[in-house]
Formats: C-alpha cells, structure tokens, sequence
C-alpha cells in the first residue's frame, strides 16, 4: 500500500510540473505574417508571466502601438485593452542576463525609467521586439558619412545623386536617404581619404552581421529571441507612423496592427534541432 502511494505521489507531482522533455514557443500572429518567438529558461518569471498571458487570450487584440524603425515594435498593452491602470505591484522583477543582448529579434520586458523605477522592474504585460540598426550601419561612423555626404552633393559633378536624395526626401523617406548614404560609403572614402569603419570589438559577438540596438543592453530584460518571422519585424516596423500626442515622438501607427498569440507545444529536442536553443541538462 505504501509503495502504491509513493508511486501516485511521483505521477501527480510529474503532471503538477509538467513534461520535462516539452516547451513551449508562442506565435505573435498580425496581418504582416507570424513571429514564432522562443522563450529563455534563465528568465523564468518572465517566461511564466508571458505564457499565462499568452494562454489566456488577454494579449489577443492588442496592438503593435509604439513603432519606430531601426528601434523597435512594442505591444502588449492589455491594461488599455481592459480599461484599467497596470498595477505597480503586478510588475515582474527585472532578470537581465549576461549573454542576451538587443539583437535584431530580441524579445523584451518594457518598462518605466529609472528615475520611477530604478529596480528596473518590468511592465507587467507590455514588450517590445527589436528591429534594431543594420550592422552596416553599426560598424560605420554615420554622422562623418552624412557629413561628408552633405559636402559632396555641392559638387555639381554628382547632380544625379543630389537628385535622388531630393526625391527622397520630397517623400519624407528617410530609410531610402539613409540606404543611399550607406550605398555611396566607398564614394565618400575614396573621394575624402577617409575610413568609415568603427571598430566593432566593442559589440558583443552576437550583433556580428546582424545587427540590433545595443544602448540597451544591461538595462532592459531580454527574455526570448524571434525564430520565426525576423521579416515580419522589418514589414511592421516600415508601418506608416504619426507623432505621439504625449511623448511627440513618431511612433504611433496611423492604421493599428493588432496581434492574437497561439501558444505552441513541441519536444525540446525538436526545439534544439529546429532552433539551436541548447537547455540545460536536468
């Protein structure tokens, strides 16, 4: 009698915890396709509070409703959803790990500064996805190119090319303007004499040819990473913006793109062959 209870003690304390050799990945669904993102084990509480959101549908129906290009996308919002304040008591205490960084894609827990929130405590509900600078552009001194590129468009030898910006920025595209700048990097140097590179040591091996935002790094919990989708990031991220009434930034997306979750089960070793996520062995 004895053993037969210790044996339903173990089964109903496996079930309670659930099985060892599955996760789970969550699919952020919106018109501009699917992100599948995957959720790290060293962010456990982060983890939790994203699934149990996820699961219950509460992030269903929110919107993407802070966009900027080369930053960021940031949704989760439910508390605007539900008509209701976020609770500052429902916040999820702040698990910054060495090694997760702002790489384009990175999945992470928005905030209040620090002047409010000096634990860095993260918002109960709301995230934010990185689209992040191209690595062109983080290992390139932008501000001596746009310099320099000013100086050579007086040059009535490059008319052609001081058209093409005209047009661009008669249309307000200042991705196109940048792109270009970018695209004429070896004219300026042969033109000037000049090296354009930064030195990259000082950015982790990670952002290496994919790039990211890393001024965040350290500062904000970084909890998964986009496996699936990284062009959906760019597609929303494009969207077409209007100033923010309270912060004047150009952030907020003329038309919303509103998202619903599915929360997916799979082998970790399907995981790990899928995505090369390596867990840790129990």
């Amino acid at each position: 009698m004895k053993k037969i209870l210790i044996s339903l003690l173990i089964i109903a304390t496996a079930a309670a915890c659930g099985d060892k050799n599955k996760d789970y990945l969550v699919k952020i669904k919106t018109e501009y396709g699917d992100m599948t993102v995957l959720l790290y084990d060293e962010t456990p509480l982060h983890k939790k509070n994203f699934l149990e959101l996820a699961k219950s549908g509460r992030y269903d129906s929110t919107n993407f409703h802070r966009v900027i290009e080369g930053f960021m996308i940031q949704g989760g919002n439910v508390a605007e959803k539900e008509g209701v304040q976020e609770k500052e008591e429902d916040r999820v205490p702040a698990e910054i790990v060495e090694g997760y960084y702002h790489v384009k894609g990175a999945l992470a827990a928005a905030r209040q500064p620090d002047n409010m929130n000096p634990e860095k405590m993260s918002s109960s509900t709301q995230f934010y996805i990185v689209d992040g600078m191209p690595w062109e552009v983080m290992s390139t001194n932008v501000r001596l190119l746009n310099q320099k590129m000013g100086e050579l468009l007086q040059d009535t030898a490059y008319g052609d090319l001081l058209k093409q910006f005209q047009k661009l920025a008669r249309n307000r595209d200042n991705k196109g303007m940048n792109d270009l700048a970018l695209a004429n990097k070896g004219l300026v140097e042969e033109k000037y004499g000049i090296d354009l590179s930064v030195d990259t040591s000082q950015f982790p091996e990670d952002y290496q040819g994919k790039g990211g935002y890393a001024p965040l790094d350290g500062e904000y919990t970084v909890f998964g990473k986009v496996v699936e989708g990284l062009d959906v990031i760019d597609k929303i991220a494009g969207i077409k913006t209007t100033r923010n009434p309270a912060s004047g930034e150009m952030s907020t997306p003329v038309d919303p793109v509103y998202v619903t979750m599915e929360v997916i089960e799979m082998k970790k070793k399907e995981i790990t062959e899928k995505y090369g996520y390596a867990y840790e062995e129990e």
